[in-house]
């Protein structure tokens, strides 16, 4: 029977880590680094042909490449700090690689990322980054901290990115007035780095939704020990997809397509008043879309019409399926 992508992790990368406050199995691992704080670090790599199109803009290929990374920061709630950045390359192409920098670095100035080391080979197209953040000691947000009795909570809105790949992949047909704000979802994520710091404190749990927030949501479920029921009504979906959701593809999309890089997160029902507060101070669309309970059943229940659980085809991308 072929491996998962994190059954290959549990059985062979995970191993203890009695120098780190957390190792593998969450968005990042945290290291204690003293002087009140705590470091988290992120890696994630990007392969042509099975995360972008060999020809991708390299200019947005030079965000995504980082804002991935930043995503996986944003979700552990910690300010981002340093990347290095390891490129394979077919060649030295000059006029891809000053765009794909030009992409890379407005993003990190934006967020105040100095790139401070890396690698490049020759190889087929690849890129490897890796950042690490800064967090108060004991203040890290985590996949293993939902309660039963939780609201779970989701930024801004989901499916777009797995829309556009739809599009792409010749499974939709859409407008090109429709697919040009798709497009821009999946090409150039925004991170949601303010959202996360500022969830210090309120969230219990969180992670962000890069394979679909079936799947994502899954995952802190396993992790604290619980469950999750989901109102498919609830979940926020742009003016593009509401148009839409009466195709299959389109709710699949909605629940679990990934590359959304929106924040998941669990709190207290008592945070209800804080975090709407928070969404209008932020300007980002927060809702609430289900809650957490007693562990039982599958991990994550999404309730559609009258209340009937959905059966979805996928709960979210796997890179060994």
């Amino acid at each position: 029977m072929p491996l998962t992508e994190f059954e290959l992790i549990r059985r062979f990368f995970t191993y203890p880590s009695p120098g780190a406050v957390l190792g593998v199995g969450d968005d990042a691992a945290i290291v204690r680094a003293g002087r009140g704080r705590d470091l988290v670090i992120t890696t994630d790599m990007l392969l042509a042909g099975r995360h972008f199109r060999a020809d991708a803009d390299p200019g947005r290929l030079g965000h995504k490449a980082l804002a991935v990374n930043l995503s996986d920061i944003a979700a552990m709630g910690a300010v981002p700090r340093w990347a290095t950045l390891a490129l394979a390359l077919p060649r030295a192409d000059a006029r891809w690689l000053a765009a794909f920098s030009r992409g890379f670095m407005r993003l990190a100035r934006r967020h105040g990322v100095d790139l401070v080391g890396g690698d490049t080979t020759r190889g087929p197209l690849a890129v490897c980054v890796q950042v690490v953040g800064a967090v108060p000691v004991g203040q890290a947000l985590r996949r293993d901290g939902a309660r039963a009795g939780d609201d779970v909570w989701v930024s801004g809105t989901l499916g777009d990115a797995a829309l556009a790949l739809e599009c792409a992949r010749g499974r939709l047909r859409l407008t090109p007035r429709e697919r040009a704000p798709l497009n821009a979802r999946l090409d150039t994520p925004a991170p949601r780095v303010g959202l996360g710091v500022a969830l210090r404190g309120i969230a219990h749990s969180a992670i962000d939704v890069s394979d679909g927030l079936v799947a994502d949501l899954g995952h802190i479920c396993e992790r604290s020990k619980v469950s999750a029921v989901v109102e498919f009504a609830r979940v926020p979906a742009s003016a593009v997809m509401r148009r839409h959701l009466q195709r299959p593809a389109a709710r699949t999309a909605l629940l679990a397509g990934g590359d959304d890089y929106e924040l998941v997160f669990t709190a207290g029902r008592a945070q209800r008043a804080a975090l709407l507060r928070l969404a209008r101070r932020l300007r980002l669309k927060l809702t609430r879309i289900g809650s957490i309970v007693r562990r039982g059943g599958a991990p994550v229940t999404v309730l559609g019409a009258g209340g009937r659980p959905m059966r979805l085809p996928r709960t979210g991308f796997d890179h060994f399926d």
